[in-house]
């Protein structure tokens, strides 16, 4: 007997249950269900922190489900997407292959990437199925994917939603790029690392070795001609403007890039030379050179560099530059 798309037992076996659950959540979970339809059938359980009826098992299937439904992240995207095509029709086809035909948000990050870097001799197959095996093992950086995509929607006016980031913004996607080939490069797979690092810097216009090490919530803002070395350090919370180098000053090897601490700003154009410290929410302003070390919470500016308030006497400021994005406060008053 069938009731809509379920077989119907009388008495249930736990073999049979578990077919029951998977089939409920295969067709809950279509593309254009509502997110809530899927959540709110749920019998009771456990209140999550995000607000969500999460059930109590131990089987794969209902752990699955558990996983997507904590994952706000993925559903806000989703959501957002469908608002898109309501909008935007014509949009239907690129959304159903970019975000409504995946079950995750590690599947579609690799997908996505793989489209963007395919090439004829490297196939959208090929990357994919290397991208989600990444993603799917390493959930520090699918941490930070979603800290970082949280760092552009908050510090960038012009990023409409968390979708808009994820599918255009090539910043952001340059970066999860380099996440990828920073864990193949990791585990001794540096020619494959090498390669990724090519194709983001033809297709993206940014160039960061595999070997650069990445904090989380890190905006790309712009992102074009942006350059990382080999040893350079990004901590957490960092917003960096096109055009940045974090390079070295000459061919000397070993630890020779930039180390930029937690909360930083780096304005377009600047160029940090050597294996120096900027300190945590120092603010660099645009077009400098910086060659010497920042103390934190300073601000430097020109060519080269000079601390505003002068090297006895900085100035200090109380906000972390990275998300107020404040270019000029300071630095204004050096040139007055």
């Amino acid at each position: 007997m069938m009731i809509g798309r379920f077989k119907f037992f009388v008495n249930p076996t736990p073999k049979q249950w578990s077919f029951l659950s998977l089939r409920y959540h295969q067709y809950h979970s279509h593309p254009f269900m509502s997110v809530s339809s899927s959540v709110d059938k749920h019998p009771a359980g456990k209140i999550s922190a995000a607000g969500y009826n999460v059930l109590h098992t131990n089987s794969a299937v209902q752990q699955s489900e558990k996983e997507e439904v904590e994952d706000c992240m993925w559903m806000k995207m989703k959501e957002e997407a469908k608002v898109d095509v309501t909008f935007e029709p014509i949009l239907s086809g690129y959304y159903h292959v970019s975000i409504f035909s995946h079950r995750s948000l590690e599947s579609a990050l690799a997908n996505h990437l793989a489209v963007k870097l395919s090439s004829v001799s490297l196939p959208s197959t090929t990357l994919s199925d290397l991208f989600v095996g990444v993603l799917e093992s390493d959930k520090e950086i699918m941490d930070a994917v979603k800290n970082d995509m949280k760092a552009v929607k908050e510090r960038d006016p012009a990023c409409i939603t968390h979708v808009h980031c994820f599918l255009n913004f090539k910043g952001f996607l340059a970066c999860q790029a380099h996440r990828v080939a920073h864990n193949l490069w990791s585990n001794g797979r540096k020619a494959l690392a090498v390669i990724i690092q090519n194709r983001v810097c033809e297709v993206f216009g940014v160039d960061i070795h595999p070997g650069a090490r990445f904090g989380s919530g890190i905006l790309f803002d712009h992102a074009t001609g942006i350059v990382v070395g080999e040893t350079a350090v990004i901590g957490n919370d960092v917003s960096i403007l096109h055009g940045v180098t974090l390079g070295g000053t000459g061919k000397a090897v070993g630890d020779r890039h930039p180390k930029i601490g937690d909360g930083v700003l780096i304005g377009a154009g600047t160029c940090i030379l050597g294996n120096i410290k900027i300190g945590d929410s120092a603010k660099i302003g645009a077009g400098s050179v910086v060659i010497k070390e920042v103390p934190p919470r300073t601000t430097v500016v020109g060519n080269p560099a000079k601390l505003i308030g002068g090297k006895n006497n900085p100035t200090k400021h109380d906000k972390v530059p990275s998300h107020t994005m404040d270019h000029v406060s300071h630095i204004s008053e050096f040139y007055d």
